[in-house]
């Protein structure tokens, strides 16, 4: 008689080529998962992401990547067809073990203009709320009826402290943070039942792409060093080595929350 072959799990990061979900892409890797990521880059970028790619092979694990647009619907479904797809020519059963939502893509406005600076469109508002908080809704909706999840899933959203304090010109991204909580406990709610299990991880203050372009960084990075009680500014390994060790089986009572990955940083007043 053959012996049974255990499923293989695998880790989805959409946003996956740079800060966050690139440490995490490869950090789920070095824990035995393989990787389909998604991102959505300019040519110029493409270099690095198959750097990515192949560090990940190299680690003796599969990856498939897909550039295209996270937000988009046709795309979304293209992407999960191709998931499948991949899974189906390589044999075996397949399932995604972690989902990870790590899009840094809004609009960077304020709500009341002031000299040279516009005020936030609804256009603007609707997108990054979209992209940002709403999105990681459509894609478990898609994941779900494929049955992709299974029990020991695990879903995490990046949050920040922006979801509940204000930062200039951060307003739009706050309120996508904001529903991103919202949704993620939803999900904990629905999904529990099932044995998925859905939190947020609220990262500290770190140097991304998508931080950087926030007005003011540098300053923000310089203040934010100086309150945390491990003095220093949390980094993308940091994030990515803590959900490493939140997706083991152990924590499959663990759902709901927003979890905080700063070395202390929130607790400061």
């Amino acid at each position: 008689m053959a012996e049974s072959t255990a499923p293989s799990p695998w880790a989805l990061i959409v946003g996956s080529s740079s800060g966050f979900g690139e440490a995490i892409s490869l950090e789920c890797a070095r824990a035995g998962l393989d990787i389909a990521g998604v991102h959505f880059d300019r040519r110029s970028a493409m270099p690095h992401v198959n750097e990515i790619v192949e560090k990940i092979k190299a680690m003796g694990r599969d990856a498939v990547f897909f550039n295209k647009n996270a937000a988009d619907a046709d795309k979304r479904a293209a992407v999960l067809d191709g998931i499948e797809e991949h899974w189906k020519a390589r044999g075996g059963e397949h399932y995604v073990k972690v989902v990870v939502h790590s899009v840094a893509f809004g609009s960077l406005q304020p709500y009341v203009g002031a000299g040279d600076l516009k005020p936030l469109t609804q256009p603007q508002f609707e997108m990054t709320l979209d992209v940002m908080g709403n999105n990681l809704v459509y894609w478990v909706q898609e994941l779900i009826p494929r049955k992709m999840l299974r029990s020991g899933s695990r879903i995490y959203g990046l949050t920040s402290a922006g979801g509940h304090s204000v930062l200039p010109n951060y307003g739009a991204v706050s309120a996508a943070k904001a529903a991103m909580e919202s949704h993620i406990r939803q999900l904990a709610y629905e999904l529990m039942p099932y044995g998925i299990t859905a939190n947020s991880i609220q990262a500290g203050v770190t140097v991304t792409p998508g931080s950087s372009a926030i007005p003011g960084s540098e300053k923000l990075f310089e203040l934010a060093t100086m309150r945390n009680p491990g003095g220093r500014l949390t980094t993308p390994q940091d994030v990515a080595s803590a959900i490493a060790a939140l997706m083991s089986e152990k924590t499959y009572w663990m759902t709901g929350n927003v979890i905080r990955v700063d070395g202390g940083e929130d607790i400061v007043g």
